[in-house]
C-alpha cells in the first residue's frame, strides 16, 4: 500500500512539473533549458528529463541552434505538439464555424457556413454544423494530427448534466440537446467535447490580455447581445447557468416585447435586428449574412448616413444605462466593449461618462476614470480563441492526455 501512493505522488508532481515547463513556453516562447529552470524554480536536470518526455510526445521540439555570443550557440525548446489540434466548432444567428487550432492556438483550418436562420428549428442548424465539423476533421486528418478536445460555442445560455443549451432568443430554440444532435450528425468526434456560451469565452479571451483586471462587465454585440461579468477572477455563472445575459436586462419602460418573455429588453433596441431594421438595412442579411449586414451598417454610420446614424443614437443612451446599471452593480476595474460594438467604443464611453455616478471618486480617483472603457482587441473571434486557449490550458493541465 505505500508503494502505491508513493507512485500517485510521484505521478502529481511530475504532472505538475510538466504544466509548468509548457506554461512557461506558452507565456515566455521558446526558451533555453536554463531559462526555463530559472523561471519554474526546477533544476536543470529536471527540465532536461521533462524535456525529454516531452519531445517524445510531440508537444515540444528543439529550434535551430543560435549563436548569442562568444560562447556555445543555444538551443531553445519551443511549443510543437505536431500530433495534436484542437478543435472549436460555434454556431451562432447566422453562421456555423469549425475552427482548427494547434496547441498554441495557431489556426490551422477553418470553415465557415451560413445556415439561413431557420427560426425554431435546430436540427436544420445542427446539420450545417455537423458539415463544418467534418471539414475540420478532415483537415486534421490530412495534417496528420489527433484532435484531442472539441469545444462547441453557442450564443446563448448553457447549464445542465449533461449540458444544453437553456434558450437561444436568437435562433427561436427552447431546450436543445445540442452536444446529443452533433454527436448523432458525426460520430467520429473526440471523446472529449464540452459545450459553453460565447459571452463567458470571450470574456476570458479578452481579460487575459489584460495585466492585474480580476473585476470586468464584458458587454459585446455580435448576433444579438451578451457578455459576462467577472468578479475576483472568476466568471459569475449563477445558479442556474444564465448569469450575465446582459442583452435581456429589461431597462425599456414600456419597451417592445423580447422573445425571452419579457418587454424593454436592451437587445430590443440596441440589438442587431432593431439596428438594421431601423437604418433599412435587413434585406441585406437574407442576401449577404448577419456579419456583411452589420458590416455595412458600421460603414454608413462611419460616413453619418442619417437612417444608420439614427438607429445608432437610438440605441446609444440604453446601451449606457446598461452599462451604469452594471458599474455600480459589479463595481468593475474594467468594462470591454466587444463585437461589432468594439469600433463604437468612443461613442458608448461618451454616453456612458454622460451619466456616470460620481460616487466612484471617493475610491481610489476621479469618476471619469473609473472604471475604465475599453474597446475588445479579439473582435468577433473572441470566443472562438477563448474556447481555443480554455481547451489549451486543460491539456497543458493534464499533459497525460497529450500522451506524456
Amino acid at each position: 500500500m505505500p508503494r502505491a501512493a508513493r507512485s500517485l505522488v510521484s505521478g502529481d508532481v511530475r504532472r505538475h512539473n510538466l504544466t509548468l515547463v509548457l506554461d512557461h513556453l506558452v507565456a515566455s516562447g521558446p526558451s533555453a533549458r536554463s531559462e526555463i529552470a530559472a523561471a519554474t524554480g526546477l533544476t536543470r536536470g529536471a527540465v532536461t528529463a521533462l524535456a525529454t518526455a516531452l519531445s517524445a510526445a510531440g508537444v515540444v521540439r528543439e529550434s535551430n541552434p543560435t549563436q548569442t555570443g562568444r560562447g556555445r550557440p543555444i538551443t531553445r525548446l519551443e511549443l510543437a505538439a505536431d500530433t495534436v489540434a484542437v478543435l472549436v466548432a460555434q454556431v451562432d444567428a447566422d453562421t456555423a464555424t469549425a475552427l482548427l487550432t494547434n496547441l498554441a492556438g495557431d489556426e490551422l483550418h477553418r470553415v465557415e457556413r451560413r445556415h439561413g436562420r431557420p427560426m425554431g428549428a435546430p436540427d436544420a442548424v445542427l446539420d450545417v454544423l455537423g458539415e463544418v465539423t467534418r471539414d475540420a476533421l478532415r483537415a486534421a486528418a490530412e495534417l496528420g494530427r489527433r484532435v484531442v478536445e472539441v469545444p462547441v460555442v453557442v450564443f446563448a445560455p448553457v447549464g445542465g448534466e449533461p449540458p444544453v443549451v437553456l434558450a437561444d432568443t436568437d435562433l427561436g430554440w427552447g431546450v436543445v440537446d445540442l452536444l446529443g444532435g452533433l454527436r448523432a450528425r458525426v460520430p467520429e468526434l473526440p471523446g472529449v467535447v464540452t459545450l459553453a456560451s460565447d459571452g463567458w469565452l470571450a470574456a476570458r479571451a479578452e481579460r487575459s490580455l489584460l495585466d492585474g483586471v480580476d473585476d470586468l462587465v464584458y458587454l459585446k454585440s455580435n448576433s444579438g447581445i451578451g457578455g459576462a461579468i467577472i468578479a475576483g477572477g472568476r466568471v459569475v455563472e449563477g445558479a442556474h447557468g444564465v448569469g450575465a445575459s446582459l442583452g435581456h436586462l429589461a431597462l425599456i419602460p414600456d419597451g417592445p416585447a423580447c422573445e425571452c418573455g419579457q418587454t424593454g429588453c436592451l437587445v430590443t433596441i440596441a440589438g442587431p435586428d432593431a439596428l438594421l431594421e431601423r437604418a433599412g438595412l435587413t434585406r441585406l442579411v437574407g442576401e449577404h449574412g448577419l456579419a456583411a449586414a452589420l458590416d455595412e451598417f458600421s460603414r454608413r454610420v462611419d460616413t453619418g448616413e442619417p437612417a444608420a446614424t439614427a438607429a445608432w443614437d437610438a440605441a446609444l443612451p440604453w446601451i449606457a444605462r446598461a452599462l451604469q446599471v452594471l458599474s455600480l452593480a459589479t463595481d468593475p476595474s474594467t468594462i470591454v466593449i466587444g463585437g461589432f460594438w468594439a469600433a463604437r467604443t468612443p461613442s458608448i464611453e461618451r454616453a456612458f461618462r454622460a451619466n456616470r455616478p460620481a460616487v466612484a471618486a471617493a475610491f481610489g480617483g476621479p469618476a471619469s476614470e473609473i472604471p475604465i472603457v475599453s474597446a475588445g482587441r479579439l473582435g468577433t473571434d473572441a470566443a472562438l480563441l477563448g474556447a481555443a486557449w480554455a481547451a489549451r490550458d486543460r491539456l497543458l493541465a493534464d499533459p497525460s492526455r497529450l500522451g506524456v
